[in-house]
């Protein structure tokens, strides 16, 4: 009697070769995705961005840093939007997100708000932050990049998976390249992003007042600070304690403008974190500091790119995910994970 192990190997190897093929979760993402169940998906997408840009002009950097924080997080879900509830604490209330804006959060619930009304149970909450972040991005100077729809909303938001995902203002080159290449995203699109979140919005002063306050035993301040600068956030944020609201443009030049004037000011030792200026210090970075300094078209062009690849990071397709009534909560209550 013939050996039945042949077949079976050839069966196995006939079966991983098809699970190789397989597209990842992206490949069911579509330009069109609400083109027939929501019509109007579009233009109440781009009104409410608009109108919430021009009541609130902080709203653009406020939902680019929620969007980043929720893609790099257990993927582009809407797990950050997620309120904690007794049994949970989710992930906006991990210490790493404290500082994320309410205008972030705001645009999206009246962009979700809107199209319930228009067709209801249809568009999930990723899509709409995804959409959202892009709209805002585009309206204040920056570059439009391609937004393929169809996530789903996870069923998760947990605060403990922040802290592995997300560098601190203080984290070292070699953690940030190793958060961001596990993600698929190279040193050049490392740098685009950070130039692109912090070309726009403020920083609150303690996330840089080691900088400024008791640096070392022999300076007060940090020498690769430029000392008119550090005079000016000094002054700024010398009540900071008192008042934690305290906070400084990213860039100071031109704050409300999405532009590469952010790598021209770290190159003059303007950069508020630590983590910003470290770009200029290590070797494997500062020429991509002095090329997107020197080249805003170049710039634009990585930072679209990385963007396109950044809003589809572990997003949930199918039956893997919700599209959620509202966006703060789960669909059904969940139990602490």
């Amino acid at each position: 009697m013939a050996s039945p192990f042949p077949f079976l190997l050839s069966l196995l190897l006939l079966l991983l070769a098809s699970l190789s093929s397989l597209p990842d979760s992206s490949a069911h993402l579509t330009l069109d995705y609400y083109a027939k169940t929501c019509p109007k998906f579009d233009q109440i997408m781009q009104e409410t961005t608009t109108s919430k840009q021009m009541s609130n002009p902080t709203t653009a950097a406020a939902a680019l840093r929620v969007f980043f924080h929720d893609c790099m997080v257990d993927g582009c879900d809407a797990s950050v939007l997620v309120a904690s509830t007794s049994l949970s604490k989710a992930e906006r209330d991990s210490d790493l997100n404290e500082a994320l804006a309410g205008d972030a959060f705001d645009v999206v619930t009246r962009a979700k708000n809107a199209l319930e009304l228009a067709c209801p149970g249809v568009v999930s909450c990723a899509d709409i932050l995804a959409v959202a972040t892009r709209n805002l991005v585009k309206y204040v100077g920056g570059p439009f990049f391609k937004v393929r729809l169809g996530r789903k909303d996870g069923r998760e938001s947990v605060a403990s998976h922040v802290e592995i995902n997300l560098p601190r203002a203080n984290a070292s080159m070699d953690q940030m390249i190793d958060m961001f290449t596990s993600k698929g995203l190279t040193v050049e699109e490392l740098v685009a992003l950070t130039g692109g979140g912090h070309t726009i919005g403020f920083t609150h002063c303690k996330e840089f007042s080691n900088r400024i306050f008791n640096f070392s035993s022999t300076s007060e301040v940090d020498p690769s600070l430029n000392p008119k600068f550090a005079d000016r956030l000094r002054q700024m944020c010398a009540n900071y304690h008192k008042n934690p609201a305290i906070a400084a443009f990213n860039d100071p030049l031109s704050p409300g403008t999405f532009d590469n004037l952010f790598f021209k000011n770290l190159l003059n030792g303007m950069g508020l974190l630590a983590s910003d200026q470290i770009l200029v210090a290590d070797p494997r970075t500062k020429p991509l500091v002095e090329l997107y300094a020197r080249n805003q078209t170049v710039f634009f062009e990585t930072f679209a790119r990385a963007m396109e690849k950044t809003s589809v990071i572990g997003i949930k397709t199918g039956r893997h995910g919700e599209v959620r009534a509202q966006c703060d909560r789960f669909n059904t209550v969940r139990s602490q994970s």
